[in-house]
């Protein structure tokens, strides 16, 4: 099993993350922030991923502190629980619609961390998360998990939608991605 558990404590952040690449889905989420624990929920189920993540954060300040860290945290997890993987498929693409909106995400697993993100929001906020946080979490979690990652939602009316049809983008590409394919590693180089 391709699993890991990293932690991180800081004084903006206290955050614990268990991965587990083979998994069902299941999850047991807490950062404080209602409709983040909903995403990351969406990324657990989406991706097959089994996950806890227990987060106490500044949320007397706002929710990047939060947000952020615990994207640092996730790709730190995802990184490390790779270790165990032998070759994988390396890329992964996804479009997922959520309604009237359309997320699409690519990426590559290639220690070569990248973001590319388009979204803009009607709002500021879904619930009590600022949307302006997604393209922060998708940062941190690219950056540290060693991902170039491309992700955007290039129409929509519904936030809401928005962010989830991103994140379950993100799963389902980063399934993909996962799947351990044996043999010479995906690259002309022989290493990534």
């Amino acid at each position: 099993m391709r699993s890991s558990e990293i932690s991180r404590n800081t004084k903006e952040t206290q955050i614990n993350v268990k991965l587990c690449l083979d998994g069902s889905g299941k999850h047991n989420i807490d950062t404080g922030i209602g409709f983040f624990d909903h995403m990351l929920t969406a990324l657990c189920v989406h991706g097959g991923f089994d996950m806890d993540v227990s987060v106490k954060g500044d949320l007397f300040v706002d929710g990047h502190h939060t947000v952020e860290d615990t994207g640092i945290v996730l790709g730190q997890a995802l990184r490390a629980a790779l270790r165990e993987s032998g070759t994988i498929a390396r890329y992964g693409t996804a479009f997922i619609p959520m309604d009237e909106s359309l997320g699409f995400c690519s990426l590559d697993i290639s220690c070569r961390p990248f973001l590319v993100y388009e979204c803009s929001f009607s709002d500021p906020r879904t619930g009590e998360y600022d949307n302006c946080l997604t393209e922060e979490f998708m940062r941190a979690f690219a950056f540290n998990a060693g991902i170039t990652l491309h992700v955007k939602c290039p129409y929509g009316s519904n936030d809401h939608h928005k962010n989830e049809a991103m994140f379950k983008a993100l799963a389902h590409a980063l399934k993909s991605a996962l799947v351990i394919t044996g043999g010479e590693v995906l690259s002309t180089k022989g290493v990534l």
